[in-house]
């Protein structure tokens, strides 16, 4: 992102422009970024290391356009619901190179993903488990499978987005695996590769991911015990933090470098594959959210409501769990920040704020704010509440724009509606 004297670029691209060509609020992503990004994947990680592998998780940003950037680059994907994968079938990516993931996959999910050749089935439970032996029977066909295990480590982030302590949703307890193992060694049509642990989002220390990867070595030693056959394959998914507003984003290798060390000193000269699952660190800080100025209500006292014609219906995650962002007014971004003010959506809640408190220059109605660092988590958790119709994407690159994602039409939103 440029700023300039009365405008911001990204991408080489007016953002005013963009709001003239496409409407507010919108979803702008700098495809520079993106493929800068998924390169420190690869310098970091895939090239560096032997036997590793980095799967996209698509619940952070998914669309065609991103498909394309991911799929030339050996790039895996990991999907969580039928729907994810749909996308992914219509783009016509390989299905060897799919993984899913999630807690409560569906009969017809798990039959959607064996028809298509999906390579890799995350088990969560034993149900899912006992579910995917019966499916893979009656289809005669054989899938590989991870079993996503909760360690009991207390990653530092938000309560909301902690996924490894003893209590989580997700997962099989570390007691129940030698069952599960038992299972499927019985298993014709399931082949066990190894476990999967993902245990928070948005972090910044390394320390957690090797905890975890200490609290699963008994694991480890029993698959030898019951398979005869060490694991081929160990996902230590993602979580990786970015910069919202102060934090300091730290490099793929600050996590990777230890990740890989813990393996070798682990498993010795015979590893298995490391696989890692980056979504919010490929697409968070490459995207942005376009928003124009609409009401604003001062108060004595207290910073003044500066309302945009968005909030959390595009954006969430400040209502569901605190997040906090940064905005810039595109008609003054250079100018010095002298008026505090809480910026809220128009949704009929008092929750929908997207900043709670951030000085601004003067601020008038219709001008063109901007928010970086919503390419994760805003398009993908957007929703229609107060009918409000979801943006359109833009990708931006080399000073071009070409909307990759339509902005939603109230005929759309209710084409569903049967009485209409």
């Amino acid at each position: 992102m440029k700023l300039l004297s009365k405008d911001i670029e990204i991408g080489g691209v007016s953002v005013q422009k963009l709001r003239e060509e496409y409407g507010s609020p919108l979803y702008v992503y700098d495809v520079a970024r993106l493929k800068e990004n998924l390169q420190e994947v690869q310098d970091s990680f895939l090239s560096k290391y032997p036997k590793t592998k980095a799967a996209y998780a698509a619940k952070a940003f998914l669309c065609g356009a991103l498909v394309d950037l991911l799929a030339p680059r050996g790039i895996h994907l990991d999907v969580v619901s039928g729907g994810e994968l749909h996308l992914a079938m219509a783009k016509k990516f390989p299905g060897e190179r799919i993984e899913f993931n999630g807690n409560n996959k569906s009969t017809e999910e798990l039959v959607f993903a064996l028809r298509y050749g999906v390579g890799t089935i995350i088990v969560d439970g034993m149900d899912e488990l006992m579910l995917l032996d019966l499916i893979s029977r009656e289809l005669n066909t054989e899938v590989e499978v991870l079993f996503r295990v909760t360690p009991g480590v207390d990653a530092h982030t938000h309560e909301k987005i902690k996924t490894a302590k003893l209590n989580s949703k997700f997962g099989f307890a570390m007691g129940e695996v030698a069952r599960a193992l038992e299972l499927t060694v019985a298993a014709p049509g399931l082949h066990f590769k190894g476990f999967h642990c993902h245990i928070g989002s948005q972090l910044f220390e390394v320390a957690p991911y090797l905890e975890a990867m200490e609290k699963l070595r008994p694991l480890f030693k029993l698959v030898e015990e019951i398979t005869g056959a060490p694991i081929e394959e160990l996902n230590m998914g993602g979580g990786f933090g970015i910069r919202y507003t102060t934090e300091e984003r730290k490099p793929l290798s600050y996590f990777v470098d230890p990740i890989v060390e813990k393996r070798s000193e682990i498993f010795g000269e015979e590893v298995p594959v490391l696989a890692l699952e980056p979504g919010r660190s490929i697409v968070g800080d490459a995207g942005y959210s376009l928003y124009t100025a609409g009401t604003i209500k001062r108060l004595e006292g207290y910073p003044s409501y500066l309302a945009v014609d968005g909030g959390m219906s595009d954006n969430i995650r400040p209502s569901l769990y605190g997040a906090e962002y940064l905005a810039y007014n595109a008609q003054r971004p250079l100018d010095e920040g002298t008026e505090e003010y809480t910026i809220v959506g128009k949704l009929c809640e008092s929750g929908d704020r997207l900043i709670e408190s951030q000085k601004l220059p003067p601020t008038e109605s219709g001008d063109l704010l901007v928010m970086p660092s919503t390419g994760a988590y805003g398009y993908s958790m957007a929703s229609n509440y107060n009918g409000m119709a979801i943006p359109g994407v833009v990708f931006v690159e080399d000073g071009e724009a070409r909307e990759v994602v339509g902005r939603q039409s109230y005929e759309e939103m209710y084409g569903r509606d049967l009485y209409l």
